[in-house]
């Protein structure tokens, strides 16, 4: 007899809370030979050959044991960077890692977080996990951020802010200015900021860490470091911001960076003249790019980031999309409201970004 013939395991097996969960959806990964991959906004250069050295040198030795569950080198090596002190400094395995620790940290105060309308999509994904109610600001027709629309009349309305800086998927950029105007108009509330892209282009704010208590800023090594294989991301803030991160993380995870990742963002932070010659050579073909879909009739909005945000006024986005992937070339499409008529398009090497402007160009003339 099978006793459980009648059962919809779903709804018997499964937490309520997990069938409420819409979860993120991330960018293609297809293994399709000789592809031109500008989908995931993944550098198109390969991390530094002293990145493969360490790596290598860890894989011989101590894997038996399990790695510094404090990524102390690393947070050493990120704060002599950024000239900060290492305890403001958290590591995780990427920074979807330490988004996710940052909203349960901060985020659950029975207030709304408010967030851009268009934005990084797993923000509302981790709201749905941890139950954290939020609110849409939207952006300004140019697509941009307006930080006085954060402003509310009591600083315990809301339960945090978080934007993503440069934004995406607009790549649009905030001044350091604009963020401080953000910190200041929410003096009791956590304002986190993605920084995920800003190495191409945006000022870092970091270097405002030691005069706000309430500023979270979170990197990723995956973009202008060209490590998005190895998962590593950070926090930096001030020690009780810190420290916050730290227990969620012990209470999880004590060591979500193997002795491999941390060996090699190490190294990828030694090496400063690959980091600069690869961003640059990645903003220097974005300018280029640019340039040659405006003059194909795209309408481009101003990056400072790894990637575009096009639209052509005569154009769908989802059929340019097919008709690119059919000639071998990946590009995102968003089924979202404002950005379902455009297309993100990762900055390849100079022989990709030829390739798509080729691609499109036949497309629109046919």
């Amino acid at each position: 007899m099978n006793s459980g013939a009648n059962v919809n395991p779903e709804e018997t097996f499964w937490s309520p809370a997990i069938r409420g969960l819409v979860p993120y959806v991330p960018g293609e990964q297809p293994q399709i030979p000789h592809l031109i991959k500008l989908n995931t906004n993944e550098n198109p250069y390969p991390p530094s050959p002293q990145v493969v050295q360490a790596i290598a040198a860890a894989a011989r030795q101590g894997l038996q044991l399990y790695p510094d569950p404090r990524a102390t080198a690393l947070r050493e090596a990120v704060a002599a960077y950024h000239g900060i002190h290492a305890d403001q400094v958290f590591a995780g395995n990427g920074s979807d890692e330490v988004l996710a620790h940052a909203f349960f940290a901060f985020f659950r105060h029975g207030r709304p977080l408010l967030m851009p309308d268009v934005t990084y999509s797993f923000y509302q994904v981790y709201c749905g996990l941890y139950g954290i109610a939020f609110e849409v600001v939207p952006l300004d027709a140019q697509m941009q951020i307006q930080v006085a629309d954060y402003a509310r009349a009591d600083p315990l309305a809301i339960g945090g802010v978080v934007i993503a800086n440069p934004n995406a998927p607009t790549g649009c950029a905030l001044s350091l200015a604009a963020i401080e105007q953000l910190l200041q108009s929410q003096p009791r509330r956590v304002v986190l900021v993605d920084e995920a892209y800003v190495d191409f282009g945006g000022d870092s704010a970091i270097s405002l860490i030691e005069r706000y208590p309430n500023l979270l800023v979170v990197h990723t090594l995956s973009k202008s470091r060209s490590l998005a294989g190895l998962r590593v991301g950070f926090a930096a803030g001030q020690r009780h911001l810190i420290e916050a991160l730290e227990r969620v993380k012990d209470s999880f995870n004590s060591y979500p960076l193997s002795r491999l990742a941390l060996a090699g963002a190490v190294a990828a932070y030694e090496d400063r003249a690959h980091f600069e010659q690869t961003r640059f050579a990645v903003m220097h073909s974005r300018e280029g790019l640019t340039l040659a879909l405006e003059d194909l009739g795209f309408e481009v909005l101003p990056s400072r980031a790894n990637f575009i945000l096009v639209r052509h006024p005569r154009r769908d986005a989802a059929l340019l999309a097919a008709a690119l992937r059919e000639r071998g070339i990946l590009v995102r499409h968003f089924k979202l409201p404002r950005v379902a008529q455009y297309l993100r398009i990762s900055v390849g090497t100079p022989q990709q970004c030829e390739a798509l402007v080729q691609a499109l160009g036949e497309i629109l003339a046919a």
